[in-house]
């Protein structure tokens, strides 16, 4: 049993585990960003500009909910609630996007710092020498 927990151990203090585990919660954290901004910003904007439709409550409606004579529902509604996924998608292509430009980004970085010059190291006098008496004695 120790051994397993110390392979456990190993495992979960890797490096990769821990930047994949860092990056699992800021990807999350950053999805609720992007949510409310969809949400809250982009989707009230488009809805007014196509006539003041909200997204959210668009469904068409399969089966309406039954109600009982007290006006308890029986049996709840059964709805394709289209607006909800037109969000989900209008979300996704946001992070998409956002994800491309953050990667095209880094690779920019990326390839400026292999573009760089490297300095050339130039011999010492002593080091011009050794060659010299090395060739010399062949």
């Amino acid at each position: 049993m120790n051994r397993i927990l110390k392979e456990f151990k190993e495992f979960a203090v890797k490096g990769n585990v821990m930047d994949l585990a860092i990056g699992v919660i800021i990807g999350g954290a950053f999805g609720k960003i992007v949510t409310s901004l969809v949400n809250d910003v982009i989707m009230p904007a488009v809805g007014l500009l196509v006539g003041g439709v909200d997204f959210s409550s668009l469904a068409i409606v399969l089966q309406p909910e039954v109600l009982s004579e007290t006006g308890e529902i029986v049996t709840a509604a059964v709805s394709l609630n289209y607006g909800l996924f037109i969000n989900t998608v209008i979300d996704f292509a946001i992070v998409a996007f956002v994800i491309f430009m953050v990667i095209k980004g880094m690779n920019r970085l990326k390839r400026k710092e292999e573009e760089k010059p490297k300095e050339e190291k130039h011999p010492t006098q002593v080091e011009l020498l050794v060659e010299i008496r090395d060739l010399l004695k062949k």
